[in-house]
């Protein structure tokens, strides 16, 4: 079979493999940047139990490799109830992936929102405290709007490490674009051998890097009206 031949077909199998990246990098998103917020706030919470908590959570899950923590959450709860809870088909793979993506950017996100949080001046705090708003809004008119200026920079760094993360979800089978790549290797619709699909998908990942550094960079500049 010629290249001409191979392109349609690979080109076909890796726009299928990205878009199951997509939707890993979609859901981990949705989830994870509300779930981080409240891990920050749960950490920075006076009540010591739920703080200490969930600073062990933040520590274990960073501190591990995302790869060992896709493997237990996948193959754990069948170890412990005898029974495989997220199926052998492709929809379980992809949720017990994103749960697991979820919780380790949660982590990473909870941090980057703690610190966003922390470095925002008491003073404007009090400022609205003097202005008779109440703590929560306070919190939300003020200190959260300050935040997301400080946050911009980090929140972007993670979200395309997220995106080359993604391909470490093949170590459960998911057949995400790595997968669909390496499987011309192997042998796949009649191609086998090839490698040149596999370094494609960096195509697809620097194009997709590319789009978002564009659009994190444009968020930056209209976040510039807290300058001083």
């Amino acid at each position: 079979m010629s290249f001409a031949e191979q392109f349609p077909i690979v080109f076909a199998a890796l726009n299928e493999g990205f878009f199951q990246t997509l939707k890993l990098f979609g859901v981990t998103l949705a989830g994870a940047i509300p779930l981080g917020l409240l891990i920050a706030l749960g950490v920075m919470s006076r009540f010591k139990p739920l703080s200490a908590v969930l600073k062990t959570v933040v520590w274990i899950v960073r501190g591990s490799p995302l790869m060992i923590q896709l493997l237990i959450i996948f193959y754990m709860p069948g170890m412990l109830f005898g029974h495989p809870i997220w199926g052998g088909g492709e929809t379980g793979r992809f949720w017990a992936a994103s749960v697991a993506f979820i919780i380790n950017y949660a982590c990473y996100f909870s941090e980057i929102y703690r610190g966003g949080i922390q470095g925002v001046p008491v003073g404007q705090s009090e400022a609205g405290q003097v202005l008779g708003l109440s703590r929560r809004q306070v919190f939300f008119k003020v200190t959260l709007l300050q935040m997301v200026k400080r946050i911009v920079p980090p929140m972007s760094n993670e979200i395309i490490t997220l995106v080359k993360d993604t391909s470490l979800a093949r170590i459960i089978a998911l057949q995400e674009i790595i997968w669909a790549g390496q499987a011309f290797m192997k042998g796949r619709d009649g191609i086998s051998g090839q490698l040149w699909p596999l370094f494609f998908t960096g195509v697809y990942y620097l194009a997709f890097s590319g789009l978002l550094t564009v659009l994190f960079g444009k968020l930056e500049k209209k976040l510039d009206y807290f300058k001083v």
